[in-house]
């Protein structure tokens, strides 16, 4: 079975780029030669992080997921400090999450 990746890129104006494929190497081909699209006027871009999975719908669900992350939790994912990206999605819970953790806010 073909493996499929998720990956980073750095843009030339810092912005990061999520996307997933199923050829790594063709897509960064496209990237670099395509006039359209976010990475068409943030050219050059680098390849900063890639990670592999079994399945298209793994990869898919991974990637809409990294594209509601912070600037923060992608570059600890870059750095492969997976301690701080569960730090960070902790302290990106909603104030309910929160007020849930800590009991309710139950008066008494």
């Amino acid at each position: 079975m073909k493996p499929f990746f998720v990956y980073l890129l750095r843009c030339s104006d810092g912005s990061y780029y999520c996307g997933q494929t199923d050829d790594l190497e063709n897509r960064m081909l496209q990237h670099e030669r395509s006039s359209v699209g976010y990475i068409a006027t943030r050219k050059p871009v680098t390849l900063v992080w890639k990670g592999e999975f079994e399945g298209r719908e793994d990869a898919i669900a991974f990637e809409r997921q990294i594209k509601g992350w912070s600037r923060a939790k992608k570059e600890a994912l870059i750095a492969g400090n997976w301690e701080r990206v569960s730090e960070l999605a902790k302290s990106r819970q909603s104030p309910f999450d929160r007020l849930r953790a800590n009991g309710g806010g139950q008066v008494g």
